[in-house]
């Protein structure tokens, strides 16, 4: 790895220095060798609304990866999987769980109203009762359901009817889809599949940190895993608006300044590594809906996503983020994998000409991935489209 650099105030950062920043950070420059929620703070919470690719995003940055360590660990609540980032499924750790809840509750992320009928004041009520219902115990969704009417029925008219009729039809989704909540199988066994019941999150917003030091903290795992970023960067990740992010990055004076090649201020921690442009970046496999493909407002992805392949890897139809591979640190092509007839196959559909020195290490490190995800396969190939 190249040399870390630490630039004077106000420096330009290349789309190259960004990369390679960014990279370093996220481990896919070298693989990292720590305690997996060591390796979790590092990179930042990590996207979960698609279930299977936590393993294949851990797999990409951490050495000796087994899928086991990170099931063991959600079991032992030392990660929390639950709504946060943007609303979205998120898996951090059980230490910064408290301030990502808080910031999605300060955010306006946790609301559970969907019409515009107006409910009484004591609706907030059945959230806390719910919580109390979750504490310790595992719950179904439709547990959560049967609970939720009977508590209405012993509290008549809190819930509008427009607004409860919604609910009903959406099966209380939105009481259970905040950062209150934890995801948890319904029959104890972690697994490759979503967990599909719930528990009370382990620190729910207003039992942890204040609002200011919450927002503090989750802008700094914001620059520590993917920076350095730019205040609208920061925003988007986190679902916020831009102003009170950039008032807190402006007032964090431990922060070091660049600018990007546009002139916009970019954020960074002082002892944060931001390797030489010239450092080698291997080729890797980047999961579905893969965080660094997600930590940048849309319009400025291209320290690792080139523009011409946009396209090809946001799906707008159905919001999916496809698993594409890395080549120079770039995004270069999108892969899947199958089983037929024993026979596991890892294809690689690359976006333009791979070099084949890139082509031997794709190879490489895409039949290593494909032994990962079919281990019960007979045989095992790569194949490059």
């Amino acid at each position: 790895m190249g040399g870390t650099n630490f630039p004077s105030m106000g420096e330009r950062l290349s789309l190259v220095e960004q990369n390679r920043a960014l990279l370093a950070r996220q481990g896919l420059l070298e693989r990292r060798r720590a305690p997996l929620t060591e390796v979790v703070e590092a990179i930042g919470a990590l996207q979960a609304q698609q279930w299977g690719a936590l393993p294949v995003a851990l797999w990409s940055r951490v050495h000796d990866f087994e899928s086991e360590d990170l099931y063991g660990a959600f079991e032992r609540q030392e990660l929390v999987a639950g709504q946060f980032l943007r609303g979205t499924l998120h898996a951090v750790t059980a230490r910064e769980q408290p301030a990502y809840s808080m910031v999605v509750q300060d955010g306006g992320l946790n609301t559970w109203q969907r019409t515009k009928a107006e409910s009484s004041p004591r609706a907030d009520e059945l959230r806390k009762a719910l919580r109390g219902f979750t504490d310790g115990v595992t719950r179904t969704v439709e547990e959560t359901c049967v609970f939720i009417e009977d508590w209405l029925s012993a509290n008549p008219g809190v819930i509008a009817d427009e607004e409860a009729q919604f609910q009903r039809d959406h099966k209380w989704r939105p009481f259970r889809a905040t950062s209150d909540f934890m995801r948890w199988p319904a029959k104890g066994e972690w697994g490759g599949r979503t967990p599909e019941a719930f528990r009370k999150a382990p620190c729910p917003p207003g039992e942890g940190p204040g609002s200011t030091e919450a927002l503090e903290t989750v802008v700094r795992c914001h620059i520590r895993a993917f920076g350095p970023i730019t205040a609208e960067d920061t925003a988007y990740w986190m679902g916020w608006k831009v102003p009170p992010v950039r008032k807190v990055l402006e007032a964090q004076g431990d922060l070091l300044r660049f600018t990007d090649e546009a002139g916009r201020t970019l954020y960074d921690l002082p002892e944060s590594p931001r390797p030489d442009a010239e450092t080698v970046a291997p080729a890797r496999f980047l999961a579905p809906f893969d965080s660094v493909l997600l930590a940048y407002e849309a319009k400025r992805r291209q320290r690792v996503l080139p523009d011409e392949y946009k396209a090809a890897v946001y799906m707008k139809a159905n919001l999916r983020v496809l698993p594409t591979f890395l080549v120079d640190g770039l995004v270069a092509g999108l892969w899947g994998s199958e089983v037929k007839r024993g026979e596991a196959a890892l294809t690689l559909q690359a976006f333009g000409k791979i070099t084949k020195a890139a082509k031997r290490e794709l190879d490489a490190e895409g039949e290593r991935l494909v032994r990962v995800l079919h281990p019960r396969a007979k045989s095992w190939h790569v194949l490059v489209t």
